[in-house]
């Protein structure tokens, strides 16, 4: 069976030993992914659209890194700095998963850093156009 581990360079990827991404045959799962930057500094501090935009550009890069793709996507689970702007994460959500439509669920939590509005985790299953799974078994 396949096992694909992906990192995504953040923080506390290493010192945790966790992977970003991370594929056991057809199923994928991407840690809980922000909008810190390559550089380290936050995209958009206080803006919960611009955020969930760049972070789905970055979980979109962790799905392509394990050999999955946005409409592989069965679940996003988003964690709000405040849930009265879940509103700005349903229309970026919207927009990146028309005609895929995943199941999805909003909580509020604390989140690590001042201006760091959103969170978001999703799990896949790659699948064919109908559905169809292999397993990568003989």
């Amino acid at each position: 069976m396949v096992k694909i581990k992906a990192s995504g360079g953040g923080r506390f990827e290493k010192i945790g030993s966790y992977s970003r991404a991370l594929r056991v045959g057809p199923f994928v799962y991407i840690a809980g992914t922000t909008a810190v930057e390559p550089s380290g500094k936050l995209h958009a501090p206080g803006d919960t659209y611009a955020q969930t935009v760049y972070t789905l550009g970055r979980i979109e890069t962790a799905l392509q890194d394990v050999g999955a793709e946005l409409r592989h996507v069965v679940r996003t689970r988003a964690y709000f700095a405040d849930i009265k702007e879940a509103g700005d994460f349903v229309r970026a959500h919207g927009e990146a998963f028309a005609g895929i439509e995943p199941v999805s669920t909003g909580v509020e939590a604390g989140l690590t850093t001042p201006g760091m509005m959103i969170e978001i985790e999703v799990d896949a299953i790659i699948h064919d156009e109908d559905g169809t799974i292999d397993y990568g078994e003989d």
